[in-house]
């Protein structure tokens, strides 16, 4: 039995995230913001799949300013997800967005962010602090490692906002390497009370990306450490819902959907194995409740399973 680490419970519009609530999946939309039908096409289709929470690029003021027509229509809790102009945050503020993703390494100066906070302060929006390891900060000094460099950017953002009488926050340290990612996490759990949203940036394709993030996601949730999560993907998003519900799963996290026990194949198999076990998978796509099927290949391991 996995024992999770203790976090502020934090309202998402309506979906919890930290305290006793189990760990939620969430997704980022990519379609183009500007184009409201379309993105929220995606988003039902991402919420059918299970997707709990979707976040949204805002590249320029016209994405800012379609927030809220997207919002009025989600299924699904709607997060901003900005980088470098400040003035987008104040917009999806407005637009009556349920969170909001912040960079500390492009978002600017400390006054351009206490604007945002006041604002967020006043409507009750959580922000995620969300540090990418790609882009910090230039005063983090490249000569320490990653990880602490990170978890610095982070808990420099986190006393800002809390100088501002503001707690609606989680937290997010990512990278592609999974041993920083991995260790940032480490260390910034025992320092802050907030929601962690765990992940892996710049994961890649389907063949290596569920991977890399299975590895690192699932060592931090096997530890008791994360809140929510989200498995980055060059493919559509809803196997990124597939991935992330497939992850929590395994450690017995959550339960969605059946769970499927296939004998890897061998010599002393005497059908395709291989041709069945897929066969049955897409069959029980159809499928939401969590019951267990099994495809054996041969008698010693088919009884126990």
């Amino acid at each position: 039995m996995i024992e999770r680490r203790k976090s502020k419970a934090s309202n998402i519009g309506g979906v919890t995230v930290g305290g006793s609530a189990p760990i939620t999946v969430q997704s980022m939309t990519k379609t183009d913001t500007r184009n409201i039908d379309a993105t929220v096409a995606q988003i039902r289709q991402l919420a059918e799949a299970g997707c709990e929470i979707i976040r949204c690029g805002v590249p320029d003021a016209e994405a800012a300013e379609a927030l809220q027509s997207i919002k009025n229509q989600s299924p699904i809790p709607v997060i901003a997800d900005i980088h470098f102009d400040y003035r987008l945050a104040l917009t999806a503020i407005e637009s009556g967005i349920d969170g909001l993703r912040i960079n500390p390494g492009n978002i600017g100066d400390a006054d351009r962010v206490k604007q945002v906070v006041l604002a967020a302060k006043e409507r009750r929006v959580p922000i995620r602090i969300g540090v990418n390891g790609g882009s910090l900060p230039p005063e983090f000094e490249p000569t320490k490692p990653l990880h602490e460099r990170m978890v610095n950017s982070a808990m420099s953002q986190v006393r800002l906002l809390e100088s501002l009488d503001f707690d609606l926050i989680k937290i997010s340290l990512k990278a592609f390497d999974v041993p920083e990612t991995v260790a940032a996490y480490r260390m910034i759990a025992p320092l802050v009370p907030y929601p962690l949203h765990l992940g892996m940036t710049e994961a890649g394709t389907p063949r290596t990306g569920i991977i890399r993030s299975a590895v690192g996601i699932g060592t931090l949730l096997a530890e008791g450490i994360g809140d929510t999560i989200r498995v980055s993907l060059s493919a559509p998003p809803v196997g990124e819902i597939r991935a992330g519900y497939e992850i929590l799963k395994s450690l017995d996290l959550r339960q969605k959907g059946p769970v499927l026990v296939s004998c890897p194949s061998c010599a002393r198999t005497e059908v395709d194995i291989v041709d069945l076990a897929e066969r049955v998978a897409t069959a029980l796509e159809a499928i939401d409740k969590p019951i267990k099927g099994a495809v054996m290949g041969w008698g010693v391991n088919g009884p126990g399973e």
